[in-house]
Order: structure tokens, then sequence, then C-alpha cells
């Protein structure tokens, strides 16, 4: 069993096998259920910071505006439900910077990320597990309530946004930071093949990683070394997890023929 908190270095596909579901045993259904989900990333030393804080100084008073300004030329494309987090989820389906993370329910949608680009393969990669589960027991007691409700354990835009209408309100309900999961719409069939969901915390300028470490119970990474990455690339490749089954359309098509007919790299000493 893995420590909660850890991390564990996998040194063959079958101990990575084991390391991704063993917490996946649900002893009150008597079957495999995990209640966790997962980030897969091509380096260990990345961290969970989300892609608005790269925007520079101040990127906090920045948010607000840049949603509303995509909202605001995107209006012709608006989402069925006309809520802030449809909109953001959107937003960040298409790149836009946002307090939010990707994830996937799927272990080996994860170990796709961790092992897609070929040129850093001389670099060990990690996979992060959060048990998104446990993690409801740090919301405010308004939002666990709006999610337990509905019997579930994740929030779509629907469950959130009568009881959470903009990201003033996110961060009103208490003073400790806590995260949420939030599960986007059916966008397109990326966001379904990638089994996908985001992360988002309270505060735009709370990261996920260091408020996992004051709640190590909640998590565990995966580290990839880079002498396995091949590996487990080409068996990805055999069980169809490639660009064109996740990313659908002639671009994913496209990414998957350029990767899968790329050689090996034999100068690169992997030991």
């Amino acid at each position: 069993m893995i420590e909660p908190g850890s991390d564990i270095t996998v040194n063959s596909w079958i101990e990575l096998q084991a390391a991704l579901f063993d917490h996946s045993w649900d002893p009150h259904i008597e079957r495999f259920r995990s209640s966790y989900v997962y980030r897969g990333s091509w380096s260990k030393t990345y961290d969970l910071s989300t892609s608005i804080t790269r925007l520079g100084p101040q990127y906090e008073k920045l948010e607000p505006h840049i949603l509303r300004n995509f909202r605001k030329y995107a209006y012709g494309k608006a989402p069925q439900n006309d809520t802030i987090w449809n909109w953001l989820a959107m937003a960040q389906h298409h790149g836009l910077p946002s307090r939010l993370l990707d994830w996937t329910y799927s272990p080996y949608v994860a170990l796709h990320f961790a092992t897609d680009q070929l040129d850093k393969y001389d670099e060990d990669g990690a996979v992060w597990c959060i048990d998104y589960v446990k993690s409801k027991q740090y919301l405010p007691h308004a939002l666990r309530a709006a999610v337990d409700n509905e019997g579930a354990s994740v929030f779509t835009p629907e469950i959130l946004s009568p009881v959470c209408p903009s990201f003033n309100a996110l961060g009103s309900f208490q003073s400790d930071d806590y995260v949420l999961f939030l599960e986007p719409p059916s966008l397109d069939a990326r966001i379904v093949q990638q089994y996908a969901l985001f992360s988002m915390m309270s505060d735009v300028k709370s990261e996920l990683s260091l408020w996992l470490q004051q709640h190590p119970e909640l998590y565990f990474r995966v580290i990839i070394p880079a002498k396995l990455k091949w590996e487990i690339r080409d068996k990805l490749d055999q069980a169809n997890i490639t660009e064109r089954v996740l990313f659908p359309g002639l671009a994913g098509l496209s990414q998957w023929l350029k990767r899968h007919y790329t050689h090996n790299l034999p100068e690169k000493d992997f030991n």
C-alpha cells in the first residue's frame, strides 16, 4: 500500500500498474472503483501551478477581465447554459489562461501526457494522483451540501452555479483555501475521449501542490524514470491510448503518425 503524500518511483511496467491502481478497490461495493483522479507530467519537477499565474505580476486582478473579454468576443459560440463556470470550462478548453487545471479519471490518459513529448525522454516524469472523494471534506458546508444532495463527488456547472455564481462567491464561504473538482460539459469529443475534469482552487493565488502538502492524506505521486518512458509509450500505443483517439480529428491523427513513426533516440543515455 502506497503511503499518502509520498513519491513512489517505479522501475517496470508491472510496478507502474500496481502503483496506479493501488487504491482502486472499494470494499463497500466489492468492485474496483477508484476515488482518484490523475494528471501526467513529462517532468517530475513540475508543480501544480495554473496557466494564469504565468501572466506575470498581479495576474489575480486580470482573471475577471480575461474571462469577460473572452465571453464578449466568443458570444456567438456561447455554451448552452450561460453561467460563469460553463464559460470558464470552455475558455480553459481552448487555451485561455485560467485557475483551472486539467485532470482525468483515466491513469492511462495521464500516462499519455507524461510520455507524449519524445524530446523530453531524458527527464523523469510523474503522475499526480488525488483522492477527489476525500477532498470533499475540506469544502465549505454550502458547497458540500450542494454536491452531496446530488449524490456526487464532483461538481458540474449546473450544480455549482446556484450556490456559487461567481469568483467572488467562491472565495467568500470560508477563509481556509479548498479545492473542488468540476466536470465540464461535453464541449467536443476531446473532453469525452480524455475522460476529463478540472480542479479549481477557491483563491486564484493558491497553488494546489502547496495546499496538498498540508493535506498529504489526499494524494501521492508516481515517478516515472526516463529509461521507462519508451516502454510505457509503446504499450500505450498498443492499447490505443494515442493522439488519434484523445484528440479526434486530423490534427490528432497527424500528431499520432508523426510520433508513431519517429525512431528511438539511440544517442541518448537513459541509464
